[in-house]
């Protein structure tokens, strides 16, 4: 159960900051699409998609991880919302992550794809890290605890996407300064890192078992499916085993297994 400790002033401090983050990373993509500033996402990720890339319909899922973040980030804002281990824990490091994402419309719409793959990165690993690293409070969370329906699912889909956001970003940005290594064809880099991606992702989901994570990922896999199926088939098919295996393991980890309580 969360704790029902009231937030110190310095913890309060650290809400708002987690809240100011939140409506930056909303606001940044509103404000760059309505005026129209620098390249959009789509043309940013134009440059350099050759190796791997995914259909444009899945990034409609932005819509849905924005709303999850808002609803945390006024949640865990709320006065008579209680100071819990993982609110506390995940305050800090769910700021830089908003901020980053925030930053990476920006960096984008400036062109800038070195500094793309370090923000995108930065901000996965921001949230991975202390996810991780607080797992056995992750599991020990009922299934309808706040904490569960209002933190950890929200931040674990983030993460989620930025799993398979990460690396695709990475590629892209290879690709257009025609960096990739010559040791493996394009094709062969795309399947790589697909497998990685997917190997990564149900590390991490056996840790959490949470559902929210592994979907966000299996949804990325399955945009590459659509967008390679006709000029690279072996590249689709392999992004479409591995979002199968995705969702099945995600499935069996998060609903089979027992969350586990820490010794």
């Amino acid at each position: 159960m969360s704790s029902i400790l009231r937030p110190t002033p310095a913890q309060r401090t650290r809400r708002l900051a987690v809240l100011a983050a939140a409506v930056f990373a909303l606001v940044v993509p509103l404000v760059q699409n309505l005026a129209g500033l620098g390249l959009t996402q789509a043309e940013f990720a134009a440059d350099g998609n050759s190796t791997l890339r995914v259909a444009g319909y899945a990034f409609s899922i932005w819509g849905l991880i924005y709303l999850g973040l808002l609803a945390y980030a006024v949640r865990q804002a709320l006065p008579q919302t209680g100071e819990s281990t993982l609110i506390n824990r995940m305050g800090w490091p769910s700021a830089v992550a908003f901020f980053g994402i925030g930053m990476w419309i920006v960096v984008a719409a400036l062109n800038l794809k070195a500094a793309s793959v370090i923000v995108i990165f930065a901000s996965l690993i921001a949230l991975l890290a202390p996810l991780l690293a607080y797992s056995g409070a992750v599991r020990a969370l009922s299934r309808t605890d706040r904490d569960r329906l209002l933190l950890v699912w929200p931040l674990a889909a983030l993460a989620g996407w930025l799993t398979v956001a990460a690396p695709l970003n990475l590629v892209t940005a290879l690709t257009a300064f025609q960096a990739l290594p010559d040791a493996l064809s394009p094709g062969v880099w795309a399947m790589l890192a697909i497998v990685v991606t997917t190997g990564a992702a149900l590390a991490v989901t056996a840790s959490l078992r949470t559902i929210a994570y592994p979907l966000p990922t299996a949804w990325g896999l399955l945009g590459a499916f659509v967008a390679e199926q006709t000029d690279k088939p072996a590249v689709a098919f392999t992004a479409l085993a591995a979002a199968i295996i995705l969702l099945v393991g995600g499935v069996l980890l998060a609903f089979r297994l027992k969350p586990g309580v820490e010794r």
